[in-house]
Protein backbone atom coordinates (compact mmCIF):
# COMPACT_ATOMS: atom_id res chain seq x y z
CA UNK A 1 0.00 0.00 0.00
CA UNK A 2 1.37 3.12 -0.95
CA UNK A 3 -0.11 6.33 1.13
CA UNK A 4 0.40 9.99 -0.20
CA UNK A 5 -0.64 13.19 -0.70
CA UNK A 6 -2.39 14.75 -4.38
CA UNK A 7 0.78 17.51 -3.99
CA UNK A 8 2.93 14.32 -4.92
CA UNK A 9 0.87 12.96 -8.04
CA UNK A 10 4.11 14.30 -10.27
CA UNK A 11 6.56 11.08 -8.77
CA UNK A 12 4.52 8.47 -10.19
CA UNK A 13 4.04 9.86 -14.12
CA UNK A 14 7.06 7.28 -15.11
CA UNK A 15 5.73 4.44 -12.33
CA UNK A 16 2.46 4.11 -14.39
CA UNK A 17 0.57 5.95 -17.07
CA UNK A 18 -3.02 5.10 -15.93
CA UNK A 19 -2.30 5.45 -11.95
CA UNK A 20 -0.96 8.95 -13.01
CA UNK A 21 -4.06 9.24 -14.95
CA UNK A 22 -6.08 8.80 -11.91
CA UNK A 23 -4.21 10.79 -9.91
CA UNK A 24 -4.75 13.34 -11.98
CA UNK A 25 -8.35 13.05 -12.33
CA UNK A 26 -8.21 12.90 -8.29
CA UNK A 27 -6.43 16.32 -8.47
CA UNK A 28 -8.46 17.96 -10.68
CA UNK A 29 -11.98 16.86 -9.23
CA UNK A 30 -14.71 18.95 -8.40
CA UNK A 31 -16.12 18.27 -4.74
CA UNK A 32 -19.66 18.46 -6.26
CA UNK A 33 -19.15 15.92 -8.83
CA UNK A 34 -22.03 13.25 -9.07
CA UNK A 35 -22.16 10.33 -7.72
CA UNK A 36 -21.17 7.13 -10.09
CA UNK A 37 -18.93 5.99 -12.46
CA UNK A 38 -16.60 7.83 -14.56
CA UNK A 39 -14.58 6.32 -17.55
CA UNK A 40 -10.96 8.31 -17.71
CA UNK A 41 -9.40 5.91 -20.04
CA UNK A 42 -10.35 2.12 -21.26
CA UNK A 43 -8.35 0.56 -18.42
CA UNK A 44 -8.94 3.55 -15.83
CA UNK A 45 -12.22 4.18 -14.02
CA UNK A 46 -13.50 6.64 -11.02
CA UNK A 47 -15.98 5.32 -8.35
CA UNK A 48 -17.60 8.66 -6.63
CA UNK A 49 -19.69 7.43 -3.83
CA UNK A 50 -21.22 8.73 -0.30
CA UNK A 51 -21.27 6.50 2.74
CA UNK A 52 -21.52 6.97 6.57
CA UNK A 53 -17.86 5.75 8.24
CA UNK A 54 -18.63 3.30 10.95
CA UNK A 55 -16.71 2.31 14.55
CA UNK A 56 -18.41 -0.92 14.42
CA UNK A 57 -17.12 -2.19 11.02
CA UNK A 58 -15.95 -5.52 10.99
CA UNK A 59 -12.52 -6.13 9.75
CA UNK A 60 -12.78 -7.63 6.82
CA UNK A 61 -10.04 -7.17 4.56
CA UNK A 62 -10.44 -7.00 0.65
CA UNK A 63 -8.36 -7.57 -2.04
CA UNK A 64 -8.43 -7.46 -5.76
CA UNK A 65 -6.74 -9.49 -8.60
CA UNK A 66 -7.12 -7.13 -11.84
CA UNK A 67 -7.42 -4.08 -10.37
CA UNK A 68 -5.30 -1.59 -8.54
CA UNK A 69 -7.34 0.66 -6.13
CA UNK A 70 -6.35 4.45 -5.83
CA UNK A 71 -8.72 5.50 -2.47
CA UNK A 72 -9.43 9.27 -1.85
CA UNK A 73 -12.38 11.12 -0.08
CA UNK A 74 -13.00 14.18 -1.08
CA UNK A 75 -15.38 15.49 1.36
CA UNK A 76 -14.54 14.13 4.30
CA UNK A 77 -12.19 11.48 5.97
CA UNK A 78 -11.74 7.64 6.52
CA UNK A 79 -9.62 5.23 7.86
CA UNK A 80 -8.26 2.45 6.24
CA UNK A 81 -6.99 -0.52 7.67
CA UNK A 82 -4.13 -2.63 5.90
CA UNK A 83 -2.67 -6.33 6.48
CA UNK A 84 -1.28 -8.50 3.84
CA UNK A 85 -3.35 -10.66 2.32
CA UNK A 86 -0.07 -13.95 3.02
CA UNK A 87 -1.94 -16.61 5.47
CA UNK A 88 -5.54 -14.70 5.88
CA UNK A 89 -8.26 -16.74 6.05
CA UNK A 90 -11.07 -16.41 3.03
CA UNK A 91 -14.69 -14.91 4.04
CA UNK A 92 -15.87 -15.23 0.91
CA UNK A 93 -14.15 -16.57 -2.06
CA UNK A 94 -13.42 -14.78 -5.07
CA UNK A 95 -15.98 -12.84 -7.02
CA UNK A 96 -15.60 -12.65 -10.70
CA UNK A 97 -17.99 -10.24 -11.13
CA UNK A 98 -16.73 -7.84 -8.46
CA UNK A 99 -12.74 -8.99 -8.46
CA UNK A 100 -12.82 -9.39 -5.21
CA UNK A 101 -11.74 -11.82 -2.03
CA UNK A 102 -12.73 -10.95 1.15
CA UNK A 103 -10.23 -11.85 3.68
CA UNK A 104 -10.34 -11.66 7.81
CA UNK A 105 -8.11 -13.36 10.76
CA UNK A 106 -5.30 -11.48 10.07
CA UNK A 107 -1.91 -12.93 11.15
CA UNK A 108 0.36 -10.18 10.43
CA UNK A 109 0.61 -6.64 11.58
CA UNK A 110 -2.17 -4.14 11.16
CA UNK A 111 -1.41 -0.64 9.70
CA UNK A 112 -3.75 2.21 9.51
CA UNK A 113 -4.06 5.05 7.11
CA UNK A 114 -6.01 8.29 7.39
CA UNK A 115 -7.26 9.34 4.11
CA UNK A 116 -8.99 12.69 2.69
CA UNK A 117 -7.73 16.23 2.99
CA UNK A 118 -5.95 15.41 -0.32
CA UNK A 119 -4.40 11.90 1.09
CA UNK A 120 -4.40 8.85 -0.74
CA UNK A 121 -3.94 5.48 -0.65
CA UNK A 122 -2.80 3.15 -3.35
CA UNK A 123 -3.56 -0.90 -2.99
CA UNK A 124 -2.19 -3.42 -4.94
CA UNK A 125 -3.32 -7.25 -4.98
CA UNK A 126 -1.39 -8.00 -1.74
CA UNK A 127 -2.95 -5.37 -0.10
CA UNK A 128 -5.54 -6.39 2.28
CA UNK A 129 -7.92 -3.01 2.77
CA UNK A 130 -10.77 -2.61 5.00
CA UNK A 131 -11.98 0.59 4.40
CA UNK A 132 -14.99 2.91 5.85
CA UNK A 133 -13.73 3.09 9.17
CA UNK A 134 -14.19 6.00 11.29
CA UNK A 135 -11.84 8.14 13.09
CA UNK A 136 -13.39 10.05 15.67
CA UNK A 137 -16.88 9.67 15.14
CA UNK A 138 -19.48 8.37 11.91
CA UNK A 139 -19.65 11.00 8.75
CA UNK A 140 -20.32 11.28 5.87
CA UNK A 141 -18.05 11.50 3.21
CA UNK A 142 -17.67 11.22 -0.08
CA UNK A 143 -15.07 9.18 -2.08
CA UNK A 144 -13.87 8.33 -5.41
CA UNK A 145 -12.36 4.98 -6.01
CA UNK A 146 -10.11 4.85 -9.17
CA UNK A 147 -10.01 1.61 -10.35
CA UNK A 148 -6.89 0.99 -12.57
CA UNK A 149 -6.93 -2.56 -14.78
CA UNK A 150 -3.59 -4.48 -14.55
Amino acid sequence: MIIDTLDNIYLYKNFSDDIYKGLEFLQNVDPTINLGIYIINKRVKAIVEEYETDFNRPFEFESHKYVVDIQCPIIGVERVFWSPIVGMDIQTPYNENYDCTIFVNPNSQILSADIGNRVFAIMFENDGHSPKHCIKSSELIKKITIKVSI
